[in-house]
């Protein structure tokens, strides 16, 4: 199914969705949101990245910043932090203004260091769909890039990852166009989200204490 432009959802979300289910549905739905210092030193990270007038060029490669892209397919709609051009006349693009064929390459800027989790990963890849369609070219790898660590990690655009990307945006629509925000048994924030007051996942854990309770009760009985 393809989206309609007007009913794309942001780009940047599938981050929040996949890590936290629940923080995603008090900004994207019910437009909550709080500061903290993560949430601080993330903008610091991305507004020295995010600036289309800053240009550089070697001999073989050169590097677009802050560009917009979209997918019909994922119903997304962001910009990139960096996209690096590797000539490359048998798989690459023409682009205008540049001789020969170019390879365009994902670069996503993150602050801290490689999640245990997948993340920064389906970011990633989504961005890598959006790219793919705005250039109608396929994408096989793409990179990571952590402030804390001076890391870039080569990360595959394998179809097990895109599946899971497709899953994750189709879920994230469902739930934006019916207005629902999960509950706090959906959440896993930690004392690091900046959203901990509002989210109110202890909600959940005691929840299960009064289920526990409950269970306890009527097995005396």
């Amino acid at each position: 199914m393809a989206y309609k432009e007007e009913d794309y959802l942001m780009l940047s979300g599938i981050q929040h969705f996949y890590y936290c289910k629940r923080q995603w549905c008090l900004i994207h739905i019910e437009q909550q949101w709080a500061d903290n210092q993560w949430t601080a030193e993330g903008q610091i990270v991305h507004k020295k990245v995010d600036n289309p007038y800053l240009k550089e060029k070697r001999k073989n490669k050169f590097i677009s910043r802050a560009m917009p892209v979209s997918s019909s397919l994922l119903g997304l709609s962001g910009i990139l932090d960096v996209v690096e051009f590797t000539q490359d006349e048998e798989n690459g693009i023409e682009v205008p203004g540049k001789r020969g064929k170019w390879l365009p390459e994902v670069v996503e800027f993150k602050r801290g260091k490689k999640k245990k989790d997948l993340r920064d990963i389906v970011q990633l890849v989504a961005q890598v769909i959006c790219l793919e369609e705005k250039f109608k070219i396929n994408i096989s790898t793409s990179y990571l890039y952590y402030d804390q660590t001076n890391d870039k990690v080569k990360v595959d655009i394998t179809e097990t990852l895109r599946n899971e990307v497709q899953s994750l945006a189709d879920e994230m629509h469902y739930l934006f166009e019916n207005g629902i925000t999960l509950g706090p048994e959906y959440c896993k924030c930690d004392k690091g989200c900046s959203l901990a007051d509002i989210s109110m996942p202890s909600l959940s854990k005691n929840c299960k204490k009064i289920n526990e309770y409950l269970l306890n009760s009527l097995d005396a009985d």
